[in-house]
């Protein structure tokens, strides 16, 4: 049995039931292959925690932001909640060592699936705080590790998504709008890849791939702030 107490000691929460935070790092995959594995996947607490960290960011943006409209209180909740900051949190937390996977899950390390798996595994966690210590230590422990990542958000912009970030930018510096344009798609229907350059006028600034045109178009943004150096 893995030992949880670094972790514990880590995120300052000393479980009453270990096995709730046994059980939010226990993946899907790996109960199909380890069927005498005597909880449950992590899938009932990630919705739980999903709703306790939605209603506790929610909050606290409310009350320590009254004067700003909802629709930046939406996008700066979106950019703490969403699957990379939490991601990258688990990254610092070291959650990755401890999730419990299949073989082939396990030796899957760097794709966006495993990014998505510990991202949920946080949202687990939070779950397992919740109902471990209640109301109190999921929002101290939301605080500490994700709220505190607010400040940077806001002094770098991050809460724009790049492709309204580079707009703002283009038009600020340019006067003009930035456009997309699909360079190649190949793969069967079920699997396209595709490839969009991202043009000022007629000057192709940056390319993307992806799976679909919105997440290439993404990536070609981001891309694009970086060849700018914006």
């Amino acid at each position: 049995m893995k030992d949880f107490s670094k972790l514990e000691a880590l995120m300052d929460v000393n479980f009453k039931n270990v096995d709730l935070l046994r059980q939010a790092v226990a993946h899907r995959s790996y109960l199909n292959e380890h069927p005498d594995f005597e909880l449950h996947h992590n899938e009932r607490l990630e919705f739980l925690g999903d709703a306790v960290l939605e209603i506790i960011v929610t909050e606290i943006l409310f009350h320590r932001f009254t004067q700003t409209s909802e629709g930046d209180l939406t996008n700066w909740r979106a950019s703490l909640v969403n699957f990379r900051m939490l991601a990258a949190i688990a990254n610092e937390l070291g959650i990755d060592k401890y999730l419990y996977l299949s073989k082939g899950q396990f030796k899957d390390k760097n794709s966006k699936a495993r990014q998505i798996i510990l991202a949920n595994a946080m949202e687990a966690i939070i779950g397992a705080i919740y109902l471990d210590q209640g109301l109190r230590s999921a929002k101290k422990f939301i605080k500490v590790f994700i709220i505190s990542k607010l400040d940077n958000i806001l002094k770098n912009q991050l809460y724009l998504d790049p492709k309204s970030k580079f707009q703002e930018k283009a038009q600020e510096v340019y006067g003009v709008t930035p456009h997309y344009k699909v360079l190649s798609e190949s793969g069967p229907d079920h699997a396209k890849e595709f490839i969009v350059g991202l043009y000022l006028n007629d000057e192709l600034i940056s390319q993307g791939k992806g799976t679909s045109k919105q997440e290439a178009q993404v990536v070609a943004a981001d891309q694009g702030l970086k060849n700018k150096d914006w």
